[in-house]
């Protein structure tokens, strides 16, 4: 089984259509009355707000003069990859569209980098943690699935047979502030402990703390962000979380790459590897 996902395979196959058509030096509105289609038709596929049938994709092929079995098995792989169920579609009625996208390229990425300077990261957080920062967003009837969607990002990625590299860059604050203090005292320390024992049991995931006394940084101007690396030439997707606001930028976007230096320059105000889990260590001492 592919895991890498529906999404990724999605993405994919309309980049290796869209190559195809270019090669072939046809343009969209060639393609469409070459087979007496509505233009926006092919836009609509190429541009992934709909699928493709088994029966459009061979007529793509034949235009498209794919004439090696093999390339056109792979396409059809991965129009099937495409077109399967996510584990995550079952949260569509929960979560906004935007989000589960997200969550769909985040599944199959090689690596994952990502700064916070507030709260715990998803991938990170324990049930109790997840818990007590849901109830707060939401009301108990969404708040268990809410929490689930998260545990299930965690699991699904750390079953993949090739994990991907976890780079996670905290501000102290997110360390320091004591949440779920008011309901259970043990739930901040046994986060922090939680995150020590993964980083340290993972050689996949690494986990850095940029202390108050390192003074200001950019991060503090550019809020939580993620970037993601995905393989197969598809290059670098930029993930910003608002509050329920979710925006993903791919492609050329001058964010993406500025926002990757940025990490790079955080990254350098941290604490290194070991010295950040000692620290972590000891704060979650010091809230017992």
């Amino acid at each position: 089984m592919d895991q890498r996902g529906p999404v990724i395979q999605g993405a994919l196959l309309r980049r290796r259509l869209a190559e195809l058509r270019k090669q072939r030096a046809l343009t969209q509105d060639d393609v469409a009355k070459a087979l007496e289609w509505h233009t926006s038709k092919l836009i609509r596929i190429e541009g992934g707000r709909t699928g493709i049938s088994k029966v459009d994709l061979d007529a793509l092929g034949r235009l498209y003069a794919v004439t090696d079995s093999a390339a056109m098995d792979e396409l059809h792989k991965l129009n099937q990859g495409a077109r399967a169920k996510a584990w995550w579609s079952d949260f569509k009625n929960d979560v906004s569209s935007a989000y589960l996208a997200y969550v769909g390229f985040e599944a199959g990425a090689s690596t994952i980098r990502q700064f916070q300077p507030l709260a715990v990261p998803g991938l990170l957080q324990t049930r109790a943690y997840a818990e007590t920062l849901a109830h707060a967003e939401t009301d108990a009837d969404a708040l268990d699935k809410l929490v689930r969607l998260r545990l299930m990002r965690q699991e699904t990625l750390r079953q993949r047979l090739n994990p991907p590299r976890e780079i996670f860059v905290l501000d102290e604050a997110v360390v320091r502030r004591h949440v779920g203090v008011r309901r259970d005292r043990a739930i901040m320390p046994t986060q922090l402990r939680h995150m020590v024992s993964i980083a340290e049991s993972s050689e996949h995931i690494s986990i850095r703390v940029v202390r108050f006394n390192a003074g200001s940084h950019v991060g503090m101007l550019r809020g939580a962000f993620t970037l993601l690396e995905l393989d197969s030439g598809l290059g670098e997707l930029l993930h910003i979380e608002c509050g329920d606001v979710h925006e993903t930028v791919t492609g050329d976007d001058p964010r993406v790459s500025d926002i990757r230096a940025d990490f790079e320059a955080i990254l350098e105000e941290a604490l290194g590897p070991a010295e950040s889990l000692s620290f972590i260590t000891a704060v979650a001492d010091d809230m017992m």
